[in-house]
């Protein structure tokens, strides 16, 4: 069963009211990157190829700054810690928004103990400009039994050890 979005809220930081929605909360763009070099993922571990934040500009001159994304597939990093307790499964989806203009994120299932500001795989089909701060993916929480939590390497990724 899928907890309402007053629920989630409790387990994610730095929220405004217009991101609780009634089943999830709105997740924000922190940062757009490109990657530059190969990965690997091998049976005994990974290695994730080095990337490259992307720089916002101001494409008209009355809008701020925004990411101008022409067609490929960006790392986006979402802004807020999300902190998935124990006896649920987080899952994000894509904010309609961008599927109405030929973008898809991509994410992974969000295993119960999971904390930190994660990141997804932004498919871009057509040019578009996304700002910081958009409100970019949902995520919901569900209720799930579960073989211990996550301990793995993503633990507290993207967050600085004093908000962790």
């Amino acid at each position: 069963m899928f907890k309402s979005g007053s629920f989630v809220a409790e387990h994610i930081g730095e929220t405004t009211d217009e991101q609780i929605q009634p089943n999830g909360v709105d997740l924000t763009l922190a940062g757009v990157y490109e990657q530059r070099e190969p990965g690997r993922i091998a049976c005994d571990g990974k290695e994730i190829g080095e990337r490259q934040e992307l720089e916002t500009r101001q494409v008209a001159d009355d809008a701020p700054e925004a990411y101008y994304l022409t067609p490929g597939g960006y790392v986006v990093q979402y802004a807020e810690t999300v902190r998935i307790p124990e006896g649920h499964v987080g899952y994000i989806y894509p904010r309609s928004s961008l599927l109405r203009n030929s973008c898809m994120l991509n994410t992974a299932v969000w295993d119960a103990g999971y904390e930190g500001k994660g990141e997804g795989l932004l498919e871009v089909h057509h040019d578009i400009e996304i700002e910081t701060g958009a409100r970019i993916a949902q995520i919901v929480l569900a209720e799930a039994d579960h073989d211990g939590t996550y301990d793995g390497s993503y633990q507290g990724e993207n967050v600085a050890l004093d908000e962790f």
